[in-house]
């Protein structure tokens, strides 16, 4: 039954007809209203059309409220029978203990739930399954955010009322821009000192490069937030509980307001008289009504123009509502705006592949070379975007699927690990709780238990019959992982064999879960190396493999994560390598040229070699004499001399750090002395001498200098603070300040906005002096500037001494530099 309703809906989509923005609206719906899938527990039904699944990730700079909204939103929708506190660290989605103890989220939680609840529904619709994904806000754990934003159909992003757009929060949004994710946003902590919705909605404007639609208002009582009117519907709602909330209809709010508070009235009806005018330019259908004056645009006329508005992603369009989550005030319309405007996954345009360095749509690649239709042996193909270990549950795979349906227990194929795996089962994830499920369809987010190998980033395909996956579809990638490079380290030296197993298991268990988290071990002094994208990630990392795997071995402190470079050109280094690997003899002769890489020139390199770490390696064999032809496999050859060539690059001769920015030309030896029955072993071995040998060459000519991490960062703090700042950045790090901005909303200029147009109804605090006033018109500076990353390690915490805590500081990496002058003698 469920299978014939999957296929009935796959064709009804197939078959709808193209609205005006381009979208496929179903021509028939009728028989799947009657069809209601009844979960293991019985506690509430769930339709299985793929129109009633929203992929919802929840984006924001750090404390701007995501998980307390999460959890309020698990409260109303029944998941949880009590409310979730970050401040009391009982919440659901941060069951980490750390992410308790810090009060912030570490690693991005999965939860479903169902939403409006089902007495709620008009009769003959279903509840909306809504997957919500809350991620980390935290510049540490942005490869966490990257990973999730491209499986999501819809974001919300939040933003702290008080603080207004910031430094962070332009920058996920930019990589939501990226993946042209839809996107609303949800203006929190209304109910606190100095908030502004005013200058939040006009900071969207200027900062996030869209334009503000005002749905909600904000409901004052004097200076009290006491609830938000939406002004499509021209309902209000009040809260005195989390239980307790009040809705007015329009005549009972007009009613209300016409005694008590006037101007409010008026300002619903300028708020949706604004709002339509701002529509029409995005939407010919209210263009029209607006036109044609029409004084009574029904509200679905106008949810629909929204949803149609920011379908396409490209935040033109920016819905606002408004809240205070702390109070439970305005989550549960939050809620209906999910549902009513962002996407469902029928919506979206079709996943893109990659395969080698070739991108395509999804469906064109499952269709392979000279065929018209999709290889209808492929029963599913799924993105794994998060890898995690449950405290009941072991390790599971978080899940995307991306076409067909991947049933419990289907041998699945990773195209990255190039292995087949067999799931132990499927689970449904409301954060530590969870259910098993038979079967997860396309465009559906759950789990597989027990997979051995699977990494966060890692694609997955199952075949129908037990066949094998077709050659052209064994390396396809759904958006592969971009991988920035660690700026910290430190070292651990595990006491004794044992601790350095656990050590090693616990490593390969955690750059499994985070492929940002890389390590190595030196097999002479069995002492291990952990990389990591900042203080606050390795941290967290480390923390996690202790409190899982006890292990027994001295850590020591974090550090810069230096690297090598070499300065000019090497002369030429020839090796010869002629002893047994592995029982067989054999002999490769080599010869392996090293230079820096210009700036510029990254692209071309990469057309005749391979990048690897930041490096780029060339590999020539030439053609030449007989024994190229009857001992050489070119291919094989090829490979094991790049995999020699990075093993060479793996430690400098200065500081024992990795080689970056480098050319690697290693030219292999065809003559017919030179080849003699070599293995993969001796090509690689040789590969390896050749390049230390040209790096000892090197240093021993003062040719190998020091490259340390730059880090873009972003710190806003109190104008009276900004001149310290600087100072601190210019004379005392070494650093460069790119520019310095008033963080007021009214001073960003940006010629796509016209920030006098943009309509943003007055705070109660406006029109009078009061102390909530005078708190919020402290001018806040942005100091943009591009520091080393040793100056910047501690910081934060020297800054909050100076600003009482009034500060943000984001740090993003943005290059390596060389080090020179006083500090290069200082290391």
């Amino acid at each position: 039954m469920i299978a014939l309703v999957l296929c009935r809906q796959a064709s009804v989509r197939q078959s709808g007809r193209l609205t005006r923005s381009g979208y496929r609206v179903a021509t028939d719906l009728s028989p799947f209203k009657k069809f209601v899938y009844q979960s293991s527990n019985g506690a509430r039904s769930i339709s299985s059309m793929l129109e009633n699944t929203r992929n919802i990730g929840i984006i924001a700079h750090v404390d701007a409220g995501k998980t307390t909204t999460t959890e309020r939103m698990l409260y109303y929708s029944g998941v949880t029978q009590r409310v979730g506190d970050v401040d009391s660290g009982n919440t659901v989605t941060d069951f980490l203990e750390l992410e308790r103890e810090r009060g912030i989220t570490i690693q991005s939680a999965a939860i479903t739930f169902h939403w409006p609840l089902q007495q709620d529904c008009p009769p003959g619709t279903a509840p909306k399954t809504i997957n919500l994904i809350d991620t980390p806000g935290h510049q540490d754990f942005r490869f966490e955010v990257d990973r999730c934003l491209p499986i999501l159909d819809g974001a919300v992003c939040i933003i702290d009322s008080v603080k207004g757009v910031e430094a962070h929060t332009e920058r996920v949004w930019a990589s939501a821009q990226e993946f042209k994710v839809p996107r609303i946003v949800y203006c929190n902590k209304l109910d606190r000192e100095g908030a502004s919705f005013r200058k939040s909605v006009l900071e969207i404007g200027s900062r996030l490069k869209g334009w503000p639609l005002v749905c909600q208002i904000p409901w004052w009582e004097k200076e009290d937030f006491v609830g938000v009117i939406d002004i499509i519907d021209g309902v209000g709602y009040r809260w005195k509980t989390e239980r307790q909330k009040t809705r007015y209809e329009p005549d009972e709010l007009e009613e209300l307001l016409s005694t008590s508070n006037q101007s409010l009235l008026a300002e619903i009806k300028v708020a949706r008289q604004r709002l339509i005018e701002g529509l029409a330019d995005f939407d010919e259908a209210v263009m029209d009504e607006f036109l044609a004056e029409n004084e009574n645009i029904p509200a679905s006329l106008l949810k629909q123009a929204i949803r149609r508005s920011i379908q396409s992603g490209d935040g033109r369009v920016i819905p606002v509502f408004a809240g205070s989550s702390f109070r439970h005030i305005g989550v549960e319309p939050l809620m209906d705006a999910i549902a009513d405007y962002l996407p469902n996954p029928a919506e979206r345009p079709d996943a893109e592949v990659r395969v080698g360095s070739i991108k395509s749509e999804l469906r064109e690649a499952l269709k392979g070379k000279g065929k018209n239709t999709v290889d209808a042996n492929v029963s599913s193909v799924a993105s794994v975007f998060k890898v995690f270990d449950h405290p009941k549950e072991g390790v599971i795979s978080f899940v995307r699927v991306y076409h067909g349906t991947l049933t419990r227990n289907a041998p699945s194929f990773n195209t990255h690990m190039l292995i087949q795996e067999r799931p132990m089962g499927i689970l449904q994830i409301s954060a530590s709780k969870t259910e098993d499920i038979q079967e997860l369809s396309v465009g559906q987010i759950g789990a597989l238990r027990g997979l051995k190998k699977a990494r966060t980033g890692d694609t997955l395909i199952t075949m129908a019959s037990g066949k094998t996956v077709p050659e052209h579809l064994r390396h396809i990638q759904i958006r592969p992982p971009e991988i920035p490079p660690p700026v910290a380290f430190l070292q651990v030296d595990p006491y004794g064999n044992v601790a350095a197993q656990q050590l090693e298991v616990a490593l390969e268990s955690a750059s499994r879960e985070d492929p940002s988290l890389r390590w190595s071990r030196n097999p002479k002094t069995d002492q291990f190396t952990i990389q990591g994208m900042g203080k606050l990630h390795l941290d967290v990392s480390l923390y996690n493999m202790r409190q899982k795997h006890k292990i027994d071995a001295e850590f020591g402190p974090i550090e810069v994560d230096y690297k090598e470079c070499v300065t000019t050109m090497t002369s030429p280094q020839h090796a010869v390598f002629d002893r047994p690997v592995a029982g067989k003899s054999g002999k490769v002769t080599c010869t392996a040229t090293l230079r820096p890489i210009e700036a510029g020139e990254q692209e071309d390199l990469m057309e005749a070699g391979l990048e690897k770490d930041g490096n780029i390696v060339q590999i020539d064999i030439p053609m030449e004499g007989e024994a190229t032809a009857l001992l050489v496999d070119v291919d094989e050859a090829r490979q094991q001399l790049f995999n020699g060539a990075i093993a060479g690059l793996a430690r400098g001769p200065r500081r024992a750090s990795p080689i970056h920015g480098c050319q690697v030309h290693i030219t292999l030896d065809t003559s017919r002395d030179a080849l003699e029955t070599p293995t993969g072993g001796h090509f690689s071995s040789a590969a390896k001498s050749a390049v230390q040998a040209a790096l000892r060459d090197a240093f021993d000519k003062n040719q190998v200098g020091i490259l340390e991490p730059i880090m873009l960062t972003h710190i806003t703090c109190p104008e009276a603070a900004a001149g310290t700042v600087q100072h601190d950045i210019t004379a005392g790090a070494g650093g460069h300040v790119l520019e310095v901005n008033d963080r007021s909303a009214e001073s960003a200029s940006d010629e796509l906005i016209d920030i006098s147009k943009i309509y943003a109804p007055p705070d109660p605090y406006d029109s009078i002096t009061s102390l909530r006033g005078k708190k919020s018109t402290a001018r806040m500076v942005e100091i943009v500037a591009k520091v080393p990353y040793k100056e910047m390690l501690n910081y934060d915490e020297h800054l909050r001494s100076k600003t009482a805590g009034r500060h943000s500081m984001t740090m993003s990496f943005d290059s390596f530099a060389r080090v020179v002058g006083h500090r290069e003698k200082d290391l």
